[in-house]
This record gives C-alpha cells, structure tokens and sequence, in this order.
C-alpha cells in the first residue's frame, strides 16, 4: 500500500509538472513567432525580401544564444529561473514594441534582440524537469508545447490581424500582450514543482552544472555519436523553421490565405500523436532500451516526411493531408532531441552532467544551418516556390537523415556494450 501511495504521488507529481511547463512555454511562444503569419508582400531591404531579412535577423538571435547556452545552460544553478524567465521574456516583447515604432529598414535590428532572450528559455524551462523518472512524459509534452503553440500563437495573431485590422507590424506586440499575464501564472506555479527525489536520481543520474572540463570529456567521450546527432537534428531544424517562418507563404501558394485557423488544425492533431508516443517512452525503465527506441521513432519520422512528400507530389494526398504528414514526420525526428534523447543517453551512461549542454550544442550548429539556407536564397537571388522547394529537399532529407539515423544507433549500441556490458 506505501508503494502504491508512493507511484500515485509520482503520477501527480509528473502531471503536474508536465500541464504547467506546457502551458508556460506556450506563453512564452507567444513572444516569438507570431509575426511570421504576415507576408509583408512587396517590402523590400536592398533587394532582398523584408520577410526573409526579418526571419535571419531573428534566428542570428537564435544562434548567438544557443552557442552562449553551451556555457550559460550547462552551468546553470537550480534558483532563480522563474525571474531569469520573466526578464528575458520581457526583453523579447519590449523588442516588438520598438519594432512596430521604429521605421524600416532599422526595425529589424529588434528581431536580433526579442531572438537572443528567447534562444536562451528553453534550456531554463526544461532543466525544471530533467532528471526524473518521469522526465519522458514531462519532456514530451514540453516539447510538444511549441508544436501546438507555433500553430496556436499564429492563429492568435492571424486572428488579431483579421478581426482587428491591426497592422502588420503591431501584431507581435499585441499577441504578447495576450500571452504576458498567463505567463506569469504559470511561471510562479512551476516553480513550485519539487526537485528530483534520490530514487529519480538513482534511474537517471544525477543532473549537475557542468565546467569546461567536465563538458570537453564528454564530448571527447561519446564525439562520432554526437557528430551524426548534430547533422541530423541540423536537417530536421532547417526543414521545420522553414515550414514554421514560411508556413503563410506555403498556404498562400496552395490557395489557403486567410484561413486564421488553418494552423491549428495542423498543428493539433501532431501535438497529440508525438505526445502519446513519445510520452509512452516513460514506460520503459531500461533506459538504453529507450534510447534505441528513440532511434526507431526517428528513424519513421524521416521515413514519414519523405513518403507523404512523395504522394503530395504525385496528387494522392491533399496540401492539409501533407502538411500534417510531413510536419509530424519533421516533429518525430525533432522532438526526441528536446524531449528524452539526451536525458536517456546520460541515464543509460550514468553520466554526471546535465540536458541543457547537450542540447544547446545541437541547437547551436543546427541555427548555422537554417540561418545558411535563408542566406543563400537571398544572397544568390534564388526565386523559390517554396512549395516546391520544400517538397523536392524534404525527400532528400528523408534518406541521407535514415542512413544517419542507423549509424547514430549503431555507434551508440557499440559505446554501450564497450562501457557498460
């Protein structure tokens, strides 16, 4: 019977947890993107697309952060991050205020500024829940929170746009401003989630800030494995920015503008799917069985956004049908890495370190990649249908991250077998 009281605590406890950091990084989210579901049709920066300009000065932001994370996350102590969350995220929204006041081309220069104070949230966020035997299900809705928060937020500013008639410009002030008062609810109820008890930290290792020498070790230890980490959590990340910052675009060239709640309905039922399947990873106690499981979900979701672009291409499916399809395939390769990849990879090592470090590393090269697409359409003037651009690299991506996929698997079965065995 105290067993059984025992797992009902933890239950409630991991329920918890997970609904308030759901909930609160979808607030947060409501600072970041709301501004992509504007075209700003005919704006132009010497030539090149306002649009595009604006989505690199905001990932540049992105990028700077996730390289200054690598230190800041992984040394990063347990008091505090609930007013860390609240001044950075009211950085973030003071930027769209001097966004919409200052005049073009300069107001971009504040989508630099609202992207560095965000990079940086995530790695606060989810060290509130790492470290737990309850981390994959907490993990996986987090997580899932900026799949339904991209389409909800964005619905959110479409709506205000469309029912308001407010200005391109004034939409992501007027979006956070929505999201700002909830944000502060649920950033004072996560905090009081309690920290890891002995019994989570002696299934999942204990979670601590990292030094310099602490994190080159472990680089040093598990290098050819993170290596294909990187490159494949890279094509996942190119692929969802580009369908989450040119979604509007994508609907518009498929006779869908206009249509505010057009990415919710997409977004939706992929927060639901990855949710049940990755949640269901806490199931599984044996945790080098689960990082092998990740792999696998991986693996499908590759295999998933290539066969359905292939059946968008040929007309099988509908542009709703595929761009569910192909996003739930993207979210299935990204997910796992922000979810319970890592936090399973240093459980089944038993490794003293921490997620933030691991994942702030991946992030870091991944925007490198996404900034560099964006840079060579606009640079080399490369006219995209992006459409059309979207569905012909999404196949490549498919097969070069499988064979990636593998060798990750492989790599790690023989690290583990060599070390643990």
């Amino acid at each position: 019977m105290a067993k059984s009281f025992k797992i009902n605590q933890q239950v409630k406890k991991g329920l918890y947890a997970a609904i308030v950091v759901f909930l609160a990084y979808t607030m947060i989210f409501g600072f970041r993107k709301s501004f992509t579901v504007a075209t700003f049709d005919g704006l132009t920066i010497a030539g090149y697309s306002y649009k595009t300009v604006l989505v690199i000065s905001q990932m540049l932001g992105y990028l700077l952060a996730k390289f200054y994370g690598i230190k800041y996350i992984s040394e990063l102590k347990r008091t505090g991050r609930g007013k860390i969350i609240l001044m950075l995220t009211a950085i973030a929204w003071l930027s769209w205020l001097f966004f919409a006041i200052t005049p073009l081309p300069y107001n971009i220069i504040f989508l630099f500024i609202n992207g560095f104070p965000l990079g940086i949230l995530w790695g606060v966020v989810f060290s509130y829940v790492e470290g737990r035997r309850s981390t994959d299900f907490i993990g996986a809705t987090l997580a899932v929170s900026f799949i339904f928060a991209a389409g909800f937020v964005k619905s959110v500013g479409a709506w205000l746009m469309i029912t308001y008639k407010i200005s391109e410009f004034w939409v992501p002030f007027y979006t956070g401003l929505v999201f700002s008062i909830p944000l502060m609810l649920f950033v004072y109820l996560m905090e009081k989630i309690p920290a890891p008890n002995a019994d989570d930290i002696n299934h999942r290792a204990n979670r601590i800030p990292m030094s310099a020498i602490d994190r080159k070790k472990f680089i040093k230890e598990f290098l050819g494995g993170l290596v294909a980490c990187v490159i494949i959590y890279c094509f996942a990340t190119i692929f969802r920015d580009i369908r989450d910052n040119f979604g509007a675009e994508m609907w518009k060239e498929m006779g869908y503008f206009n249509q505010a709640a057009i990415f919710s309905k997409t977004e939706t039922p992929i927060t639901l799917i990855v949710l049940l399947l990755i949640g269901s990873m806490v199931l599984i106690k044996n945790n080098f069985l689960a990082l092998k499981i990740a792999h696998i979900f991986i693996l499908i979701g590759f295999l998933i956004a290539g066969t359905c672009t292939i059946l968008f291409k040929e007309n099988y499916i509908t542009p709703i049908w595929w761009m569910t399809f192909v996003g739930l395939g993207l979210y299935m390769v990204y997910i796992p890495f922000n979810a319970i990849f890592f936090d399973r990879l240093i459980a089944t090592f038993k490794y003293a370190s921490n997620v933030g470090f691991l994942i702030y590393i991946t992030d870091s090269f991944a925007y490198v990649g996404s900034i560099g697409v964006l840079l060579s359409k606009e640079f080399f003037k490369i006219k995209l249908n992006w459409v059309e651009f979207f569905s012909q690299s999404v196949v490549l991506l498919s097969i070069i991250g499988s064979i990636l996929t593998l060798y990750s698997l492989y790599y790690f079965t023989k690290k583990y077998r060599k070390l643990v065995s």
